[in-house]
């Protein structure tokens, strides 16, 4: 096991990480910004490291300065969370070169994985499933036309080094699609620097559903069940349940098990998540992210198994913990996204926080990086903290996760908080009858009018 492991992240992934090295017994350093110097978990780490001034470009971004901290402070392993370095294959090279261990999968898998194309084109022959589409990158707006053609409109374009929704655009005729192909690949040079573009066909009403993995890396690897992220806006996540209210045990065990095989015939080391979208009772992959989610601690909940810990035996040589048939769902939990924004604008809401009174009880955890005097900064990501409610069942867990709503204050700032209030008194929340564009219909609605 690691003697000392450098968390190159912020907020509460940061603290995160930090505790679950803690519980191992592992040292930790924190880097921060000059922003973050008063940062929960800067203040808990053993050590800790400034790398630069606020902007994630010239501190969280700024490799060589991750790098000399690694050097100055004698970390062995670097855990890089989510978001930032998580997915960047020439960190994990660099990190390695340096003697340093990253917790996560290889360069090989982040750059297979990280490209949409090659990714879509491994899963097949994994035999993952895939949504019908252009079988490489669609070089001409001609190429575009044929292929639409074959697959049948409404189609999806979308960029190759991309995510998060950028660089994706919809075409519902031959008509819409000349703008949408240019556009796609002009967002996805802006923000990528590769214009490059795939097209799939556009599925009307799906689910989307994740599959998180675990890989030892030999040859070996477990899943651990589904989420269900289709309360999305602008393509973003914002609920998160697992399991999915749509799938039965005999469906999860079905893609499951393909997930498991694909993971372990890939060699692949530590965790990921198979995203996949599901309609008429059908699994179409769409991506595989080669990190950990910010929506991990559902699964958690529904398993007991700590997926940092797992992270770590594994990028340390342990292998995992469990087998296939260790791992057991019990009841049901849900993950609400707290972010420092209104609630019907979505417009961000940096400042201090006056009171912080997050809430408690059975069932109930709260994976947050801010306290009552914090200021959050304007320059990251907004969300401050994650509401993580479990019980027996779906609906004892929404009427916990009503409770924890209700005790939850955050003053001196604007959070997405009511926001939830109005969802959980939503009957197709209740039912669990939605799909990935049911949240947007809603606030088109203008529930806080």
């Amino acid at each position: 096991m690691f003697n000392k492991v450098l968390i190159a992240n912020r907020g509460e992934i940061a603290l995160r990480v930090l505790r679950a090295c803690k519980e191992l017994g592992i040292s930790t350093v924190a880097v921060h910004s000059t922003a973050d110097a008063d940062a929960m978990h800067v203040r808990l780490a053993d050590e800790s490291v400034c790398i630069g001034p606020p902007k994630a470009s010239e501190s969280y971004l700024n490799i060589p300065q991750i790098v000399a901290a690694c050097e100055i402070t004698g970390a062995e392993a670097v855990h890089p969370g989510y978001g930032f370095l998580s997915e960047n294959a020439r960190f994990a090279e660099i990190v390695e070169a340096h003697g340093v261990k990253f917790i996560g999968p290889s360069a090989e898998h982040i750059r297979i994985m990280g490209d949409k194309i090659e990714a879509k084109r491994t899963a097949q022959r994994l035999g993952i499933p895939v949504v019908p589409g252009s079988a490489g990158a669609v070089e001409t707006v001609e190429d575009a036309e044929r292929y639409a053609e074959e697959i049948g409109y409404p189609v999806l374009i979308k960029a190759s080094a991309g995510g998060g929704g950028r660089g994706m655009k919809v075409a519902k005729t031959t008509a819409d699609l000349h703008e949408a192909y240019a556009t796609a690949r002009g967002e996805a040079k802006a923000a990528f620097g590769d214009d490059s573009v795939y097209m799939e066909k556009l599925l009307i009403t799906p689910r989307h559903i994740e599959i998180q993995v675990l890989g030892d890396g030999k040859g070996g690897a477990v899943h651990l069940g589904e989420r269900d992220c289709s309360l999305q806006r602008r393509h973003q996540k914002v609920w998160e349940e697992a399991n999915s209210p749509a799938l039965n045990a005999e469906a999860r065990a079905k893609i499951g098990g393909i997930c498991a095989k694909a993971v372990a015939d890939l060699g692949y080391p530590g965790a990921g998540t198979i995203e996949v979208l599901y309609e008429n009772r059908q699994f179409y992959f769409i991506e595989m992210n080669t990190r950990l989610q910010v929506e991990h601690p559902i699964t958690e909940a529904i398993t007991g198994i700590d997926l940092v810990y797992e992270q770590i035996r594994v990028a340390a040589g342990a292998g995992l913990s469990v087998t296939q048939d260790d791992i057991e769902f019990k009841g049901h939990a849900i993950e609400c996204r707290i972010n420092a924004e209104n609630p019907a604008t979505f417009t961000p809401s940096p400042g201090r926080i006056s009171y912080y009174h997050p809430p408690g009880g059975l069932g109930v955890r709260v994976d947050s990086g801010v306290y009552q005097g914090y200021k959050i900064p304007p320059y990251y990501d907004s969300l401050i903290g994650k509401l993580i409610v479990h019980g027996r069942n779906r609906v004892e867990c929404l009427m916990r996760l009503r409770r924890c709503l209700d005790e939850f204050v955050v003053d001196g700032i604007e959070t997405t908080i009511p926001l939830f209030r109005k969802l959980i008194d939503n009957q197709d929340i209740a039912n669990g009858m939605y799909d990935i564009h049911w949240l947007e219909k809603f606030l088109e609605t203008k529930p806080f009018d």
